[in-house]
């Protein structure tokens, strides 16, 4: 069965000196985030989001949903994973770069294998197949001490 997921945002003014806000999403679960070029395009946020940051939420959640579906299959279910996931936005070409780093506490695995179900997670992800534009898309997996 399929599932819906919806945002609604309100933007004002122009692309640099305008903002916006979501104003709502089908769960509720994100508040009323405001957003802005400068967030988007410059260090300094100003406590505003941007969409590359909600893009690193969703690849790094979807990611980790999938590792751990894999690793549960092939009967090693993790204790924890950590996953972030780093989007670079360059002004005038978009996004260039996703950097997937994850630390995972997996009992009867090897670091190999734990490479290897990464990867796969990497690269069957729904997320990580809605971003296959981007050129590049990198992968650090480890286990945890």
């Amino acid at each position: 069965m399929a599932t819906d997921r919806r945002a609604d945002v309100v933007w004002n003014g122009s692309l640099i000196e305008g903002s916006g806000t979501i104003r709502s999403t089908t769960s509720g679960a994100i508040g009323e985030p405001r957003v802005s070029w400068a967030a988007r395009s410059e260090d300094e946020t100003g406590g505003k989001t941007s969409p590359e940051e909600l893009i690193a939420a969703a690849h790094a959640a979807c990611f980790s949903m999938a590792l751990s579906s894999g690793l549960a299959k092939a009967g090693t279910p993790p204790d924890e994973l950590q996953t972030s996931a780093t989007v670079t936005f360059q002004p005038g070409e978009g996004i260039t770069k996703i950097a997937l780093t994850v630390a995972g506490r997996v009992p009867g695995i090897d670091a190999a294998a734990f490479e290897a179900a990464a990867q796969g997670a990497k690269e069957n992800c729904p997320v990580s197949k809605a971003l296959a534009a981007v050129p590049e898309i990198t992968l650090d997996a480890r286990l945890a001490s």
